[in-house]
């Protein structure tokens, strides 16, 4: 009967104002007089009374209906101490209230609340190590969010947390408050840093096989000292010494001691309570060597045998733990290269302790079959998911492949678009499915920027460019270019849609026009203007394909003084006069590094080729091709071996335009001025004594129809801060620059008019050349700075030598 009068009667809520805030009183009534009988009067018996209504005091902006829906009871129920214990502590758990009161008032439940403030704003001071923003994304506490003591305790404990990471152990913080009109308040945390707690001193117990400073070179932390100002490895961080422990582990076991544990680490603060004394007690047992390496595998279309020579282990080797998971990841990787996508691969070893001997199995059993439910590009705040997608290699539906994954990753990096990328797996919506998200961090893509600057080869320089490489979000680049220095003026246009018509295609054009001056170095200005058109898809995975159509107009103009002054040969002045070069081409290319950005295995591969003379006044056939191989040594260590190659021959009865064949030096040729080494025009005076001997007076550099160059180059960090950008590099260059067309071939002798024996002649060069020197390269607050120091020590007597070159920009 109860049941079906509360299905009957009405709530009604009313409003009433009292002198300490809004009051809110919660009625339910009887709907009617039958309904008014069912409910019998216990008023006057508190033991059985019922509520006959909820009154709120005390409420100014939580609303009474919030209050009443977090209480227990409600109108026509009875007065259970259990119900009304179980509403008040709900009332406090919601954080909104301060102080909470449930009474009886007759018949009447009375819920009083004094409400917590609202948090205006939030108030770092004296914190100087610390950024503010940073201090802000660590606290639980948020503006406009409600106020509690206890979450601000809290928050008191992460700040201290966050400092003494950063090595001020001594640092403290206390909360204040201000009050505020509205019931609100500021929130102000007062920071003492105190100073920082380094480490004075880091020891090692147990250690016979290596020294205190070898161990001390293998782990992070770092001991404290004055040249250590930049770093802040020296100062004590608890997690880092738990992160040192496991260095310890790589370091021992990658050097054969299997048994290697690390019994304590112990930190201890100095008397002065200044900086930490930490002590590491190690065990490093007996070295062992690797035994017997098996594969054991259940893939039908791979044998244990073919298996075991993608293991990079030999027996009787010293044992090394990280070949082990170096093993792991190419069994996995030839697996899924051999369609096996879902492989286990557990290794089993066993201890000899006779002969000091580790025996490893690789167990390789196919897993479950896991397929992808859904995916999520999360990050890209400017870039569509469609332009994320089109580089990924699986979709939903597909099963889940790891060399996939990896090779996704790397086509989402190399577009060039991301500071990061990483592709992470979630739990699915059942047991075999799961989800990818891949995550990215959306980095400048667009540039408008002046440019000033400095280099060896340009002198004084001056650009404006803008540029989009990501146009819309679409991946579509754009660019407006014009620059001025000493030796060139350009501008162009560019546009390239990286999917033509909706199609795996990308499609651009070039507007350009180019002023060169070369007077110095060959005595000629050229000015080129035209367009180019271009195409590219790929072939396969690793391969690309490109083709392109090029018109250009070509003006070539020589010195008059010099051709007065008889110092210019017919060679360079017969080249003068004006030109149509209609030209198509295409270029292929071979990716096989593992990172399109900073590779440490693999190779790349680009061939090229043109042909000039479907139409126009020039004709010719160029070829060129670029091979590099990449292997990471240590850490940060990358070496490169850089194979390029040219050759260029006119067809049709035409010659080599002298603008059209191969000049090295400069940036592409270390060691050497621009166009330094190759064919030179040499006007000398003839040594009468020695008919063989001369001096050069005057050379100009005429280029080469062929040019080969190899570079050897080892990349490596400079001991610095990773975030202050720089790298150097030890370099080896040697190739030559060669060949010239038999018409341009003088060699004349004649008397001048002081009555010197001269001679005009030219040397093919087609020599090797080689230097070697050392690089330097700063990513710097206002532009990339490079220096090289190179020295050549297989030259020609007439080769322009630049042995220091550096070249700095910057952007304002």
């Amino acid at each position: 009967m109860r049941e079906f009068v509360r299905s009957l009667m009405l709530g009604a809520a009313a409003w009433s104002s009292f002198a300490t805030g809004v009051g809110f009183v919660f009625v339910l009534a009887p709907a009617s007089a039958e309904a008014q009988e069912a409910v019998p009067d216990t008023a006057g018996d508190p033991a059985q009374g019922r509520i006959r209504a909820i009154l709120v005091e005390g409420n100014s902006r939580v609303e009474p209906e919030t209050i009443g829906s977090y209480l227990s009871v409600q109108p026509g129920d009875n007065f259970d101490p259990e119900l009304l214990d179980a509403s008040f502590k709900t009332l406090f758990a919601t954080g909104f209230f301060s102080d909470v009161s449930i009474d009886r008032r007759g018949d009447d439940l009375v819920v009083s609340v004094t409400e917590n403030p609202i948090i205006n704003k939030i108030n770092f001071e004296g914190n100087r190590s610390l950024q503010s923003m940073k201090l802000e994304e660590e606290v639980q506490i948020k503006a406009r969010s409600v106020f509690t003591a206890s979450r601000v305790q809290a928050d008191v404990q992460k700040i201290l947390e966050l400092y003494r990471r950063a090595g001020r152990f001594a640092a403290t913080v206390t909360p204040t408050y201000k009050k505020l009109d509205q019931n609100r308040v500021d929130v102000i945390f007062e920071i003492a840093e105190g100073p920082k707690t380094g480490v004075r001193a880091i020891n090692f117990l147990g250690n016979k096989k290596y020294s205190d400073n070898d161990l001390r070179n293998a782990i992070v932390t770092k001991q404290s000292r004055l040249w250590r100002f930049l770093s802040s490895n020296d100062n004590y961080d608890p997690d880092r010494l738990e992160f040192d422990r496991e260095k310890l582990r790589e370091f021992y076991t990658n050097k054969g001691y299997a048994d290697f544990r690390v019994v304590s680490a112990v930190a201890q603060l100095t008397p002065d309570q200044k900086d930490f004394l930490v002590t590491m007690t190690i065990e490093e047992g007996e070295k062992f060597k690797f035994g017997e390496i098996k594969v054991e595998t259940k893939l039908n279309k791979l044998s244990g045998q073919a298996l075991r020579n993608f293991v990079p282990i030999k027996s009787n080797s010293q044992y090394n733990g990280a070949l082990i998971q170096t093993s792991i990841e190419a069994l996995e990787n030839v697996a899924g290269i051999g369609g096996y996508a879902f492989v286990e691969v557990r290794p089993r070893t066993r201890r000899n302790a006779d002969n000091k001997t580790v025996d490893i199995t690789f167990a390789i059993d196919e897993g479950p079959r896991v397929y992808l439910d859904r995916i999520d590009i999360v990050g890209n705040t400017v870039t569509l998911d469609p332009v994320v997608r089109r580089q990924l290699r699986f979709a939903e539906g597909d099963a889940f492949n790891r060399v996939a994954i990896d090779r996704s990753r790397n086509r989402v990096r190399s577009l060039g678009y991301f500071g990061d990328v990483e592709i992470s797996e979630k739990p699915g919506s059942q047991p075999d499915r799961t989800s990818v998200e891949v995550k990215v961090t959306e980095q400048p893509t667009g540039e408008l920027s002046l440019g000033a600057g400095f280099s060896t080869f340009e002198n004084f320089f001056f650009n404006v460019s803008v540029s989009q490489r990501n146009l819309r979000g679409r991946g579509q680049f754009l660019r407006f270019l014009i620059s001025a220095s000493s030796r060139s003026q350009q501008a162009d246009i560019a546009f390239t849609e990286p999917r033509f018509l909706g199609r795996n295609l990308s499609a651009g054009f070039n507007l350009f026009t180019v002023r060169s001056d070369f007077s110095r170095e060959a005595g000629f200005t050229t000015q080129s203007t035209g367009f180019s058109l271009n195409a590219g898809f790929p072939v396969t995975e690793d391969t690309s394909l490109g083709l392109s159509y090029r018109l250009q107009f070509d003006n070539i103009q020589v010195d008059d003084n010099l051709i007065g002054q008889g110092l210019l040969p017919s060679t360079i002045t017969n080249q003068q006069g004006q030109f149509v070069t209609s030209q198509i081409g295409y270029n292929f290319r071979w990716d096989r590094r593992n990172d399109p950005i900073t590779p440490t295995r693999g190779f790349d591969l680009s061939i090229g080729q043109s042909l000039a003379g479907l139409g126009g006044d020039v004709r010719y056939v160029r070829s060129q091709a670029d091979l590099g191989f990449y292997r990471g040594l240590l850490p940060g260590v990358v070496a490169s071996l850089n194979l390029r190659a040219g050759y260029i021959t006119g067809f049709g009865g035409d010659s080599v335009r002298i603008n059209d064949r191969f000049f090295r030096g400069g940036s592409n040729f270390r060691g050497f001025d621009i166009a330094g080494l190759g064919p030179r025009q040499l006007i000398a005076t003839v040594d009468g004594n020695d008919p063989r001997g001369f001096n050069i007076q005057r050379s100009n550099a005429i280029g080469g129809k062929f040019f080969d160059q190899a570079t050897l180059e080892v990349s490596f960090p400079l001991g610095l801060p990773k975030q202050f950008g720089i790298l150097g590099s030890l370099f080896l260059e040697a190739g030559t620059v060669g060949f010239v067309d038999d018409e341009d071939r003088v060699d004349v002798s004649f008397i001048n008019g002081l009555g010197q024996s001269q001679r005009i002649f030219v040397d093919d060069g087609a020599s090797l050349r080689a230097t070697y020197g050392v690089s330097v390269f700063w990513q710097s607050p206002f532009g990339p700075v490079r220096f090289d120091f190179a020295v050549p020590f297989i030259r020609e007597r007439f080769d322009q030598i630049q042995g220091f070159q550096f070249q700095t920009g910057t952007r304002f």
